[in-house]
């Protein structure tokens, strides 16, 4: 019965590399189910699926370097996984792959709080950071929507943001350090314990390389204090564009609030209808969230100016939480506003573009009439201080056709971005979703740079391949321009 769920027309191919696995990992270390294995064909992109060859389930350095070494001796590829949260596919199996997967690396290695630094596996959730150190007065800044499941190991690869990255940069302005296993099964640490190392910067190189550079296996984060005082600031809007507005009157003014996010009138209903948080009018076209951080004199003044604004913005109503407990009730609508999409459609696919702030209201007209052309309705969902913008498509993939099409008005999306003087991805990576776009950011020359860059570490190509970089399976005419090859060692230099 066991033998029948392995794949039979393989064996041959694969016993000599599972037996070597299996004695550098352990045999529950290795999967080779097929039951099993379909588990791990997508991320949280799940409309693109292929099943790799094997799962490892490394639990150390030394065994995430063993099974590399053994992927580079015998040219098998091989792509990294943590979560599996990401949704541009960058942990998207490739055919014949090995899937190195680092769930199970969940330790806290160091807990440094004199100088505001821990140390842990990637397999760690980015909400189980703050929780390990809140109780000191410290917390960890970068909070994607999906942190009570995402990995720190998966925000490394992807440079994932959240809600304060406005105030606060992304995951790349909070990494000091990395132990590196690189392609050719080598360990090596980048960065250090301190935020400014001399010689190239090595760690902010890795952060968001999306695994084509090698695999985080320790990760040194910086924690900061929790501030004095916190104040969340609800205002609700007539229409989007007026939203819009109140954003850029607010960094006008020159406010560097903590988390600054809008929601239109579509994933106001979505989230009320799931999570009924009853603070988010349902009559609104859009609603702003502002979260204001700092001294409690700081946060008071800036409310005060915020408020003003939203006003003069034409926004109608206000609420306004200090209290902990009323704060996450406001913010629970945005945190859930993803998984809400689909209690309104079978299915949404999501886009993640970012332009600037002062392009904000032409480009959600442009979004819109984008959905009246096609017929498809949009949800917007975005962090409105830096312009990352998160339509969500909603369609039905049982209908023949429908995901193409989606897709395609996706890149239209996406274009539009790069137009207004913006990019392809915020935080949710390249990948496999939108690497053939890659050439409508950067020209030839810039690809082949960035491939300089991917090959010194990456010179046989296993590493995550397909990945981030055009290539003639996704993008068709407009990969040649910029596909990126292996090279030899002797070209290297």
């Amino acid at each position: 019965m066991m033998l029948r769920n392995l794949f039979k027309p393989t064996d041959n191919k694969w016993q000599p590399i599972i037996n070597q696995l299996e004695a550098a990992i352990g045999k529950d270390g290795v999967v080779r189910r097929k039951e099993e294995l379909l588990t791990y064909e997508c991320d949280g992109l799940a409309s693109y699926r292929q099943r790799p060859a094997l799962v490892v389930l490394p639990r150390t350095t030394e065994q995430v370097a063993a099974a590399v070494k053994i992927c580079h001796d015998n040219d098998i590829p091989w792509v990294a996984r943590g979560a599996g949260t990401g949704l541009s596919g960058g942990a998207l199996p490739v055919e014949d792959c090995v899937l190195i997967v680092t769930a199970r690396m969940k330790q806290i290695l160091d807990i440094d709080l004199e100088n505001h630094r821990i140390t842990v596996q990637p397999g760690i959730i980015n909400n189980w950071v703050t929780q390990a150190v809140s109780g000191a007065g410290f917390y960890y800044a970068p909070d994607p929507s999906s942190q009570i499941i995402c990995s720190i190991g998966g925000n490394v690869a992807e440079n994932s943001g959240g809600v304060h990255c406005l105030k606060y940069g992304v995951t790349t302005n909070h990494v000091i350090g990395l132990k590196l296993v690189i392609p050719d099964g080598s360990v090596i640490d980048v960065g250090g314990t301190i935020p400014e190392m001399p010689g190239y910067d090595l760690t902010g190189l890795f952060v968001g390389s999306e695994g084509t550079l090698g695999i985080a296996t320790e990760v040194t984060l910086r924690i900061l204090k929790t501030p004095e005082s916190i104040c969340v600031v609800l205002a609700d809007f007539p229409s989007i564009e007026d939203a819009g507005a109140a954003v850029a009157g607010i960094i006008s003014a020159g406010i560097i609030p903590a988390g600054m996010e809008i929601m239109d009138n579509l994933s106001i209903n979505a989230v009320e209808d799931v999570v009924a948080t009853g603070c988010y009018p349902r009559d609104a076209e859009a609603i702003l969230l502002v979260e204001l951080d700092g001294l409690e004199v700081e946060v008071a003044e800036g409310k005060k100016r915020i408020a003003e604004i939203c006003r003069q913005n034409n926004s109608r109503n206000l609420t306004s939480a200090n209290d902990a407990e009323t704060r996450l009730k406001l913010w629970k609508g945005r945190k859930a506003a993803f998984a809400a999409a689909g209690h309104i459609s079978v299915n949404y696919f999501v886009q993640d573009g970012v332009i600037p702030r002062t392009k904000l209201v032409s480009v959600l007209k442009e979004i819109n009439r984008l959905s009246e052309e096609s017929g498809y309705r949009i949800a917007n969902v975005f962090h409105a201080g830096d312009g990352n913008l998160h339509p969500l498509i909603l369609y039905d993939n049982s209908v023949p056709g429908e995901f193409e099409e989606v897709e395609k008005l996706g890149g239209e999306i996406l274009k539009l971005c790069v137009e207004a003087g913006g990019s392809l991805s915020g935080e949710h990576g390249i990948g496999s979703d939108k690497n053939c776009y890659m050439p409508y950011m950067f020209n030839e020359t810039d690809l082949e740079t960035m491939g300089y860059v991917r090959n010194a570490f990456n010179h046989k190509g296993l590493a995550n391949p397909g990945k981030m970089f055009p290539t003639p399976r996704t993008c068709g005419e407009v990969a040649n321009a910029g596909m990126i090859k292996p090279i030899k060692d002797a070209e290297l230099f």
